[in-house]
């Protein structure tokens, strides 16, 4: 069975504390490359998308779609990252079992995505609960181009890559 998350309060409970064209705040996380990430050493453009749980279904098929295109961001000069408070353990695995290409980043302590506003109040079959807030960003040369709160899986990796390469 399929459930949907339903999110709480104005603009869908989420209070975006990053804005287009604002300089993204910088951060560093562990990573599944056994190093710490550091968004201001990046010189390219970098995707983020920040997603609840490993291993659980939105989760893993956004991974997937992301993995599908990771080539394609690639070569037009955007890493791409996924984000959780999954520790680097669980990260590790679900990038082994589903062959992502691309660096997964443990946020245990949800410091940078409240930084980044992501995290918030969920609604759950009648329950409240804080939680991160599916989103992506697009980033380049430090600067926020799009943000997409409260995302919906389906089709939107091909999303994000339709925006990137509209900006060529």
């Amino acid at each position: 069975m399929d459930y949907h998350l339903m999110l709480i309060g104005k603009n869908c409970g989420i209070k975006m504390k990053i804005k287009p064209k604002k300089k993204a705040p910088n951060f560093k996380l562990d990573s599944t490359s056994l190093k710490t990430f550091e968004l201001s050493k990046l010189k390219n453009g970098l995707i983020i998308y920040f997603y609840p749980k490993d291993n659980t279904p939105g989760c893993t098929l956004e991974t997937k779609d992301f993995s599908k295109l990771y080539k394609k961001f690639k070569g037009l000069k955007y890493e791409v990252v996924g984000i959780s408070k999954d520790n680097i353990r669980s990260h590790l695995g679900f990038k082994k079992k589903y062959k992502v290409p691309f660096q997964l980043l443990s946020d245990e302590r949800v410091q940078v995505q409240k930084k980044y506003g992501i995290w918030g109040m969920k609604s759950f079959m009648g329950k409240k609960f804080m939680g991160t807030i599916r989103s992506t960003i697009a980033i380049n040369k430090g600067k926020i181009l799009k943000v997409w709160p409260n995302v919906r899986v389906k089709g939107h990796a091909e999303e994000v890559l339709r925006f990137i390469k509209s900006l060529k």
